[in-house]
């Protein structure tokens, strides 16, 4: 059985984009002041910074407005466009849109444009909901209003 490269096991699967494959979901933050101007959040997909790929210069929006519960990142059996990035820069400021649906057991972001691990473009993502949901409220209790 041929082995994989270190690099490969590291990286996981490298076949992220195909249909039914589940990606991963790491959600971090910026410290804020005094390196930072403010808050932000990171959303990484599969070790990869979705917002700083999608769009060089954008910054995530405050933990706060993203990860609270209920809030935009949370899905709905309805899908809905989400701007996950920070308007502290004004309008017409860099802005990175994700589409959130649920179908069954499986959280869906869509809509996606960004270079991945592979150089291909990224389209659509899939989570797993239990470990979605799980990311989601570990960040906001890390990083929301009562940290």
């Amino acid at each position: 059985m041929p082995r994989k490269s270190p690099r490969r096991v590291r990286a996981g699967r490298t076949d992220r984009q195909g249909h039914g494959a589940v990606s991963t979901l790491l959600v971090t933050a910026c410290p804020g002041p005094p390196v930072c101007s403010a808050v932000h959040t990171y959303l990484h997909v599969d070790g990869l910074d979705l917002i700083g790929r999608s769009h060089h210069g954008a910054t995530g929006d405050h933990p706060d407005r993203l990860l609270r519960p209920g809030g935009p990142l949370h899905p709905l059996d309805q899908a809905r466009t989400v701007d996950v990035t920070s308007q502290e820069h004004g309008p017409g400021a860099a802005s990175v849109r994700i589409r959130v649906r649920l179908r069954g057991a499986t959280v869906i972001w869509g809509d996606l444009m960004y270079p991945g691990g592979d150089g291909r473009v990224v389209e659509e993502v899939r989570f797993d909901l239990a470990g979605y949901l799980a990311e989601i409220e570990r960040a906001c209790s890390r990083w929301g209003r009562g940290a």
